[in-house]
């Protein structure tokens, strides 16, 4: 099992070199082709009588066609990608980047894309959240800095929902390849975690992944917890299900769990 397309979504207002290491490292491992994919909104621009002389429409548009062009430049440019580049696509729009990123999601098996700062640009970038929510792929968040795409050790941050199996599944060709894979369960009462976790050890291993599994108790929140153990068994891989628009956030974009979670080394794979 493999994943044979990645798509990597750039911002094109931005540089995107760790999001494309990552993609190259993961390509190198998985003889994956990629895709890349940049688009860009115009600024929408309102004037008091609703009229907007044609020169303005005309910087936009060349703003719009130079931020592709730099993301296109910065995606051919990448040595290491450069045996595995499928195409380039960009695409200049007037609807939501997250659209149309989620649409062309359907071309490939896993997404790429980087978390953004908190002030991210969403003329050239897709919100994550939103993303994870429309996509129908697992996303590969890449956090700003420097991170890596070794994935030597794994962990599953497991909860017994729907969007946590698809998560696991959605993972396996990583899980395959990784040295070491921890499952995790925070629950308030330990022994009822106990069961669902040996049931997805127990598959894992007639999928030929070997895990080892960790029941604690909660201490402080849910994400604190998870947060404290992947430090602990120095995980460069968090595995996550994605619940809803709200939870994503909590999970992966909100203040804390962005400082602990998405850390400037750590990248986090989450399906809805």
């Amino acid at each position: 099992m493999t994943y044979s397309t990645l798509l990597v979504h750039l911002d094109g207002g931005r540089p995107n070199a760790a999001l494309l290491d990552v993609a190259a490292t993961l390509a190198d491992r998985h003889g994956a082709s990629v895709i890349g994919i940049a688009a860009c909104q115009p600024v929408q621009i309102g004037a008091c009588d609703g009229y907007l002389g044609g020169e303005y429409a005309v910087i936009e548009r060349d703003i719009v066609a130079d931020e592709l062009a730099r993301a296109e430049t910065e995606f051919h440019a990448h040595e290491r990608l450069a045996g595995h580049v499928l195409e380039w696509r960009s695409i200049p729009t007037l609807i939501n980047i997250v659209h149309v990123v989620a649409e062309n999601a359907r071309s490939a098996d896993l997404v790429i894309t980087s978390a953004g700062p908190g002030y991210a640009d969403l003329s050239t970038h897709a919100d994550t959240g939103e993303l994870i929510l429309r996509a129908g792929r697992p996303v590969l968040v890449v956090p700003d800095g420097a991170a890596t795409a070794s994935f030597r050790t794994v962990m599953v941050a497991w909860t017994d929902t729907r969007e946590c199996r698809r998560a696991v599944s959605d993972a396996l060709p990583i899980l395959h390849a990784a040295d070491r894979v921890i499952i995790v369960a925070v629950a308030i009462d330990a022994l009822d975690a106990r069961a669902p976790l040996e049931d997805v050890a127990a598959w894992l291993a007639r999928q030929s992944v070997d895990v080892d599994k960790i029941v604690v108790r909660m201490k402080g929140t849910s994400i604190d917890t998870l947060a404290s153990i992947a430090n602990d068994v120095d995980a460069d891989l968090v595995v996550a299900g994605a619940y809803g628009h709200s939870r994503i956030r909590e999970w992966a974009f909100g203040g804390v769990t962005r400082d602990l979670l998405l850390r400037d080394r750590r990248c986090t794979l989450l399906s809805h």
